[in-house]
């Protein structure tokens, strides 16, 4: 990456824009958004560590589009293991899909609906699929009907050697908009939609050496560091993310030199830092990526209550330059509220750029959907240094000292995310981002992120240049 206009001070994504570059990419499909950083992604986008965002749901969706989900710290080992478990036998094309039995009520499954993008039930009998209920089945009917007196029994079941290509031509050919998914002996396997098997031709999952799904689990730096580590290991992690606040410190480098002591193969995220000197320090400890930002996320409160942190494109960017001279790489978190942000953070240098708030207000968040009083649709989502995440940490211990953590909270403690009525999944998030990614290398004339990295050109605007880029009818943002 180059400047075009010499900064005299730090950036944040605002600040900055892309210039053309000659270009011999005749697609934007061209490109390849894999990365090199060890992570197994084919696409740049990790779901950050944050309760109310990432959990098995989107761990699972995340992970068969390219990405990977980081689960948090705060839940309960058990959990933890049984999530990775979850996700590593999810089936790496067809959705998971929703289950009940005919007899179950139509409030049971008003209650299930939300939980999939794909929005509808599939009725079992003995492991094989007799019915599909969808939402428009539930309306103007008795919570207590039965689910057999209102699924669609005209059923059409796909079998589960068709390609992403064939099964949308299957969909097609049927004028459905989705199928449950049978083996050869009929019990159900998944469900495919039509936009899901055209996501199938677009996107590669991050799969792990037995082809099962990628995801990556969280530990603190306080506690039995090695056993934890050890146990998330154990269950399957794909990688480890050592995290806390402020990554610059004594325990964060005594708990990397213990996981370090482990002798795993697993990539080691550590952060967070914003200084070249803190990404040496880490690496040097054991990291091989470090995580880049401190203040810049939604839901966070540290730059208003501390002072401290740094405007996040000039953090990522140094410490991007410093990674890559010890062979090692840093992942963008926070601050990215556009799809342009996540491009000009990988044309800094990142390797993956991770994404919090943004994902709050999906389907596949762990949240409940929920309706404010103009019907519109929100789930809640809590910073993770809030006082709301510090009582779930702190669980085990006595109430004078769970008491007093709590006068030091930093975080917004709850906040509605809309679901955007356009793009209500996560994965309709993702086909925004990636698309703008895509777009965003070939006019750098990238093949990959390293050659986006490498060739960007990047000039420093005013606020008024910012202004002038944004559409006048915007949802972004909003």
């Amino acid at each position: 990456m180059r400047y075009i206009n010499t900064p005299n001070h730090d950036l944040t994504y605002d600040d900055v824009f892309m210039v053309p570059s000659a270009s011999e990419l005749s697609s934007r499909m061209d490109v390849d958004l894999t990365s090199n950083d060890g992570s197994g992604t084919t696409i740049p986008i990790v779901v950050a560590n944050m309760t109310a965002i990432s959990g098995r749901r989107m761990a699972e969706t995340i992970a068969r589009r390219g990405g990977i989900s980081v689960i948090p710290q705060d839940i309960p080992h058990a959990v933890v293991d049984s999530v990775i478990k979850w996700v590593k036998s999810r089936h790496t094309f067809f959705d998971t899909p929703i289950t009940l039995s005919s007899h179950q009520t139509v409030a049971d499954a008003v209650s299930l609906l939300h939980k999939r993008a794909h929005g509808a039930i599939v009725i079992v009998d003995g492991g094989k699929p007799v019915g599909i209920v969808t939402e428009e089945d539930c309306k103007s009917v008795d919570r207590f009907t039965q689910l057999k007196q209102v699924m669609s029994k005209e059923l059409i079941t796909m079998p589960d050697d068709l390609d992403a290509r064939a099964a949308f031509e299957f969909l097609n050919l049927h004028r459905h908009k989705l199928a449950p998914v049978v083996s050869k002996n009929g019990d159900l396997v998944g469900i495919v939609t039509r936009i899901g098997a055209l996501r199938g031709t677009l996107y590669s999952p991050a799969v792990d050496i037995n082809n099962r799904l990628r995801i990556a689990a969280a530990v603190g730096i306080n506690g039995d560091i090695a056993a934890k580590a050890a146990a998330l290991i154990e269950s399957g992690a794909d990688v480890l993310v050592v995290d806390t606040a402020h990554g610059h410190q004594k325990k964060m480098i005594e708990a990397l030199q213990v996981i370090k002591s482990l002798g795993t193969s697993i990539p080691i995220v550590a952060g967070n830092v914003v200084t070249a000197e803190g990404t040496r320090d880490l690496i040097q400890a054991g990291a091989t990526i470090v995580k880049v930002g401190v203040g810049p996320g939604a839901m966070c409160t540290t730059r208003m209550q501390t002072g401290v942190g740094r405007p996040q494109f000039s953090a990522v960017l140094e410490c991007a330059l410093e990674a890559k001279k010890l062979g090692a790489h840093i992942w963008a978190d926070g601050g990215v509220r556009h799809p342009r942000d996540v491009a000009l953070a990988l044309a800094a240098g990142a390797s993956q750029v991770m994404i919090g708030s943004w994902f709050a207000g999906t389907y596949e968040s762990p949240g409940d959907l929920q309706s404010d009083v103009n019907g519109k649709l929100f789930k809640e989502s809590f910073g993770m240094a809030s006082a709301r995440a510090v009582a779930a940490r702190t669980t085990g211990e006595d109430a004078f000292d769970r008491a007093r953590k709590s006068l030091f909270e930093e975080g917004i403690s709850t906040s509605r995310m809309y679901l955007n009525p356009a793009r209500p999944g996560v994965e309709d998030l993702l086909d925004e981002i990636i698309a703008g990614l895509r777009s965003s290398c070939t006019y750098a004339g990238a093949r990959t992120l390293e050659e986006f990295a490498e060739r960007a050109v990047i000039g420093v605007q005013s606020s008024a240049g910012y202004a002038e880029g944004r559409p006048i009818h915007s949802s972004w943002g909003n």
